[in-house]
């Protein structure tokens, strides 16, 4: 329940939020539920009321996307228990996209043509790095045919593969997401 919620993080009552959502949602602004109906929503001020409007906001939003993701996957015949409980229990919008990325309808990337020449082993290859040991040119041999005529055009595809698989994968997306953001760097230089 998105009122529950949002009574919790912002350190609200439910009636409070509960009225001011209805005040909202009837059309009244801000600066006016603040000044003439402090009383109905228990004296909350507008800077309380316009977090409570965004967060509102971002959490319909959410609650809306998580609807249509869902609805998306399970058209596709894709859907698991286990994805839909991902979904339901993300609790922001990215989180739900990085889920449903593997999923989204893709323009022709390089990844799917590579797939479409049966390249898809060989980067299986590439993830697993099996200890054997042989030349490259050797391990490409077996996916070599007319649409991939050298050992160099099947590592590229393959790579092309691997390249999609780390990309939309949502766990890894995190992880570097949070490398970033702990220790990401920008450096700016005048032209």
């Amino acid at each position: 329940m998105i009122e529950k919620k949002l009574a919790s993080e912002l350190g609200l009552r439910i009636e409070q939020v509960l009225t001011a959502i209805k005040l909202l949602d009837d059309g009244n602004t801000i600066p006016f539920i603040a000044r003439y109906r402090k009383e109905v929503t228990g004296g909350m001020d507008e800077e309380q009321l316009r977090q409570l409007a965004n967060q509102l906001t971002y959490q319909r939003n959410l609650a809306e996307r998580k609807e249509t993701v869902l609805r998306t996957i399970e058209e596709q015949g894709k859907l698991t228990p286990e994805l839909s409980a991902l979904v339901q229990a993300a609790d922001t919008l990215q989180v739900v996209e990085d889920l449903y990325l593997p999923y989204k309808p893709k323009r022709q990337t390089r990844a799917i043509i590579a797939r479409q020449r049966g390249l898809e082993p060989l980067a299986k290859l590439i993830l697993e790095q099996p200890l054997k040991l042989k030349p490259l040119e050797q391990i490409a041999l077996p996916f070599l045919s007319d649409q991939v005529p050298t050992a160099k055009d099947a590592w590229a595809g393959a790579k092309d593969i691997v390249a999609e698989e780390i990309s939309d994968n949502a766990d890894i997306r995190a992880q570097i997401r949070a490398i970033f953001q702990k220790e990401g760097c920008m450096r700016v230089l005048v032209a």
